[in-house]
């Protein structure tokens, strides 16, 4: 082969080897951008919906500090919401009236009956009040209009019978389950006397039976009303409490129930809801966190009930009243 034979072979393999290191160092830089979640192409990196062009939804995480303080003040910080939760709030009212005693405030419409977690964000979305408290997660269509669930604390749900009722057993999730789907009807089922299971459901409009429905009943439906599943018309605990006797089984907060002389509390799984270690680390599996609800834009009085809630004064009143303070 001649010399400048040789001279066009060598440049064309070193212009080869060239070429393919550029390749080579294009796919390691966009692998490398891709894995790291940095390029176009990664999805956790895009908002939620925006690759389809659909709008972003609010974050349901969202930070307090996000919160637009753009509206006036109301003349009343009006709240709806949660009926397990409404000492807590009472607790929270009065401490906001001395934060700020100019602006008073109500729970309920009219003011003293809350309507429940599922009315009361009905309530929010219609303006009828400037707050929510629930205690559930707000739904993608309630993101969707705006809403945002700012959590405040932690509580166990628990299920209770009467004090005179005999069965002294545990209750597994499955077991649960049937019974509030209608496929178990006595206690000798279960572990105990040969009497008829009265259920007692909670309303529609209560959030804790949302919640129950989703955890227990896997989203499943409640068996139908009859003789002996009974669903109250109003989410309240007290005529609840007072339905059960000796042979009824129902459901409520855990700061609504330990202190009655007259419910006793089951463990599910064998665990019982008032063992503050097991619902912390989540070994009780019928535990939720709990929100403020509050539109997208809102005010700085509600914004300043929010802060007060969230604060170590708020916290331990989480506590002192029976819940589990998220900080």
């Amino acid at each position: 082969m001649s010399q400048g034979n040789n001279k066009d072979t060598g440049a064309l393999i070193f212009s080869l080897l060239i070429t393919l290191g550029l390749i080579g160092g294009g796919l390691w830089f966009f692998g490398r951008q891709f894995f790291s979640g940095k390029g176009q192409s990664s999805v956790d990196s895009s908002p939620v919906g925006q690759s389809m062009g659909q709008s972003t939804p609010p974050n349901p995480d969202l930070s307090v500090s996000q919160i637009e303080t753009s509206q006036a003040d109301p003349q009343v910080l009006t709240i709806d919401g949660s009926v397990t939760l409404v000492a807590l709030i009472k607790q929270f009212q009065l401490a906001y009236s001395q934060v700020n005693p100019a602006l008073p405030t109500t729970y309920g419409v009219p003011d003293g009956k809350p309507n429940g977690s599922n009315q009361g964000i009905q309530n929010l979305l219609k303006n009828e009040v400037v707050m929510a408290v629930s205690s559930r997660p707000i739904s993608g269509s309630e993101l969707q209009a705006g809403l945002y669930a700012v959590p405040f604390a932690r509580d166990a749900i628990a299920v209770v019978v009467g004090i005179n009722n005999p069965f002294q057993g545990s209750l597994t999730l499955a077991q649960l389950k049937q019974i509030y789907q209608g496929e178990i009807t006595n206690w000798s089922q279960v572990g105990g006397t040969d009497l008829p299971i009265k259920v007692i459901n909670r309303s529609t409009t209560s959030g804790t039976s949302s919640f129950f429905k989703d955890a227990v009943l896997l989203g499943e439906a409640f068996a139908p009303d009859s003789a002996d599943f009974v669903t109250l018309p109003r989410d309240e605990t007290t005529p609840m409490l007072k339905a059960l006797e000796n042979n009824g089984i129902g459901y409520t907060t855990v700061a609504q129930a330990v202190n009655q002389q007259t419910v006793r509390l089951i463990p599910i799984e064998g665990v019982s809801p008032t063992d503050e270690t097991a619902v912390k680390a989540g070994k009780y599996p019928l535990s939720r966190v709990v929100y403020l609800v509050v539109p997208q834009k809102t005010s700085p009085a509600v914004k300043q009930f929010i802060d007060l809630v969230l604060s170590a004064q708020g916290q331990q009143t989480v506590q002192r009243v029976g819940f589990l303070p998220l900080k």
